[in-house]
C-alpha cells in the first residue's frame, strides 16, 4: 500500500448511531481520526430521527472525506422492536453513505469480532480492548457505540487489505 486510507465505520441505531474514522497509513499502521455518536431525542417522531441521522452522517463524511465506509449488518436480534429500530437507523446510514458515493462494506458482528480480535465469538470487552490496542489509545473509546464503530472501520481496513494483497 502506498497511500493513506481513511474509512468511516458505522454502528447503526435510531437513538444512537456510532461512527468511527480510522486511517491506515503507508506502513499499514492504524490511527484513530475521530469517533463519536449521533443521538436523537426519544420524543422525536421516527422520520425526524432518521433524517437527523442521515444529515449528521453526511456532514461527517463531508468533513473527513473518507475513501470508503463500512456498516454493521444486523444479523440477529431477540427483540423485534429493537431489530426494526436498528434496521431503520441502518437504512438512514446506508442512504447517507450511498448519496456520498462511498464504496461500502457490510459486516456481521462475528466478522467484525474475527477481524479485530481474531475470534468470532469475542465478547464486547475483548473487542473494545483490541480497538484501544490497535489504535494506540489511552483508554477505550466511549460510548460503546463509538468503540463499536471504530471496530467496524478496522474490520473493513483489514478485510479490504487482504483482498488487495
Amino acid at each position: 500500500m502506498s497511500k493513506t486510507r481513511v474509512v468511516i465505520g458505522i454502528d447503526p441505531g435510531t437513538a444512537t448511531t456510532g461512527y468511527g474514522l480510522v486511517r491506515m497509513n503507508s506502513h499499514s499502521e492504524l490511527e484513530e481520526v475521530d469517533y463519536g455518536v449521533v443521538t436523537t431525542p426519544s420524543d422525536w417522531e421516527e422520520p425526524r430521527r432518521l433524517l437527523f441521522i442521515y444529515h449528521a452522517l453526511r456532514e461527517i463524511v463531508e468533513k473527513y472525506q473518507p475513501e470508503s465506509c463500512a456498516v454493521e449488518n444486523i444479523f440477529f436480534q431477540r427483540n423485534v422492536r429493537t431489530a426494526m429500530r436498528v434496521g431503520q437507523g441502518r437504512g438512514a446510514a446506508l442512504i447517507a453513505m450511498a448519496t456520498s458515493n462511498l464504496p461500502m462494506g457490510e459486516y456481521t458482528p462475528s466478522q467484525i469480532k474475527q477481524a479485530v480480535v481474531g475470534y468470532g465469538n469475542a465478547d464486547k470487552n475483548q473487542v473494545q480492548q483490541m480497538v484501544k490496542l490497535l489504535l494506540d489509545l489511552d483508554q477505550i473509546p466511549q460510548p460503546d457505540d463509538a468503540a463499536d464503530a471504530l471496530a467496524v472501520a478496522i474490520c473493513h481496513l483489514h478485510t479490504s487489505q487482504k483482498m488487495t494483497t
